[in-house]
This record gives C-alpha cells, structure tokens and sequence, in this order.
C-alpha cells in the first residue's frame, strides 16, 4: 500500500527534500520510535506500514502495523493508551520514524503494565562474559 505515498527519488530529494517518501522495507514496514513528549523517555518501538503511517497523519493519533496479529492496530484503542502526536520526524533516509506522543490512559505504553516496553537493560558480567537481562533504571 505504499501507492499513498510517492516513491523515493534521488538520494539529495530523499535526504534534503521537503517531501515525505518514506522508504518501507521489503515486508512494508517502517520502524516508528515513540518518545514522550514531555521528559524524551523512550517508550516503545513498533512498525507502521502505509495505511498506518496515513491514518496516523490524517488523525494525529499513533496507528501501527501488529506484526504478531497481521493487523493494523489503534494504540490505546481498548487500553485507553491513546498517542496523540505531537510532533513526527523522519531520519535522514526516510526508513524510519520518531513519533513525540502525548499517552492518554494511565500513561503506559507496554502491554505488561509499564510505561516504556524498554524496562530491562543488558549486562555483561566483565568476569565470566555472562549476558543477562536485569531491571533498568525506570528514570532514564
């Protein structure tokens, strides 16, 4: 579905141009971080194909692509998360998206309960190299 949205051009148009072309990948998708618009806290990362991408402009609320239901998703449609945003951005090769939300609801944005999905950071033991997943700061 990506005929919403013209077809990238040159590398100076895609990079400089005042054109939004985004550039989905092979599965038509394209990567959108969430950030809360007030502290810049990262929330969550998800997918939006074209027809999420256009529903999010057109409402100025965030709509993604469910990779794991083959669906496209409202967020906060039965959590009361709704994202409202309040500012997109795009990276300097337009295949990926920087959505500044404003969260309704209680706030959270992660399906376990937390505000941000990135709540466990990656350690490595310096020792014996050992990798484990341990609690992360919730301030940061």
């Amino acid at each position: 579905m990506t005929e919403r949205f013209a077809s990238p051009g040159t590398r100076a148009e895609v990079e400089e141009g005042a054109a939004l072309t985004p550039r989905f990948g092979p599965d038509g998708l394209v990567a959108c971080i969430a950030v809360d618009a007030q502290d810049g806290r990262v929330l969550m990362l998800a997918h939006m194909n074209a027809e999420a991408l256009a529903r999010s402009l057109e409402t100025g609320e965030a709509w993604y692509w469910s990779r794991s239901r083959g669906e496209l998703w409202h967020k906060g449609a039965t959590s009361g998360q709704i994202q409202r945003i309040v500012e997109m951005r795009v990276d300097c090769d337009q295949d990926a998206l920087l959505i500044r939300v404003e969260v309704g609801g209680d706030g959270g944005c992660c399906h376990t309960g937390r505000r941000s999905c990135f709540y466990r950071a990656v350690a490595r033991d310096p020792a014996t190299g050992a990798v484990a997943l341990v609690p992360a700061d919730p301030d940061r």
